[in-house]
């Protein structure tokens, strides 16, 4: 095969010439000293922050949080800054944020699913899905949430992580939202190795430690809804062993 060569004059012409170099550098600086002037003119300030998504108390608080991002230039606002200043409401389980020019700071944001109530003495605390106490409770009665007791020893502050027997009590709680049980459920008892779900009638459903937790909740629903058992008092069902469910509708043979 024949392949043509250049000769040294046409390779040079096909390069470009230290004139446009030139000016491309100096294009190039132009625009970083731009971005950077921008950065401190109060062209692109803040003045505007938009919050959407969670519950109008929420998005006031967010934009409480953020009220120091007013009059930053929207070239200087980045994620790190934000989630230090949101970090701080337990409402909010992640966000997201975009610049709108010239001067607008628009926020989304996901908040956390109350879903469990913990009763601690005179004390009560509303928790979410994720495990996270999101705030304490003056009037817990007013909340129909699936309640779960724990002892006085049992740390819970607001905006942290919950300790392991509140989290599992949440997991399965959370589960359930996609494998509902054909009756509430009102009660949730949380140890080492022991979740128990006490519904409505006084019915309880067993599910042992926390492994395999959707697949014990899909069987005990099938079983539920084909019995009719989620209604009989001082009755149980128990999946702690998945594939030998044992249900037991007579008071009287205990269990």
């Amino acid at each position: 095969m024949l392949t043509a060569r250049r000769s040294l004059p046409e390779l040079g012409r096909m390069m470009p010439s230290g004139r446009s170099i030139l000016v491309g550098l100096v294009l190039l600086l132009a625009g970083v000293g731009s971005y950077i002037a921008a950065r401190d003119t109060s062209l692109f300030a803040v003045r505007t922050i938009d919050v959407s998504g969670g519950t109008p108390d929420l998005r006031r608080q967010v934009e409480a949080a953020l009220s120091g991002e007013l009059g930053r230039s929207l070239l200087r606002v980045d994620g790190a800054s934000l989630d230090q200043r949101l970090s701080a409401l337990p409402g909010v389980r992640s966000f997201s944020y975009d610049r709108a020019f010239p001067s607008t700071l628009r926020i989304v944001v996901r908040a956390e699913h109350a879903i469990l109530v913990v009763r601690q003495g005179d004390r009560a605390f509303l928790v979410a899905a994720s495990g996270r106490v999101l705030k304490s409770l003056a009037h817990p009665r007013r909340s129909k949430l699936p309640r779960l007791y724990v002892k006085k020893d049992v740390t819970l502050r607001v905006g942290g992580a919950a300790p392991r027997p509140v989290l599992v009590a949440a997991s399965a709680l959370a589960a359930i939202r996609t494998s509902t049980l054909p009756a509430s459920v009102r009660f949730v008892r949380a140890g080492p190795a022991e979740l128990t779900l006490l519904l409505g009638s006084g019915f309880e459903v067993r599910l042992g430690d926390v492994s395999d937790l959707r697949l014990k909740l899909a069987i005990a629903r099938r079983i539920l809804q084909a019995t009719g058992a989620a209604t009989a008092n001082h009755a149980y069902l128990d999946v702690a062993v998945p594939e030998r469910p044992v249900l037991n509708t007579n008071p009287q043979l205990g269990g």
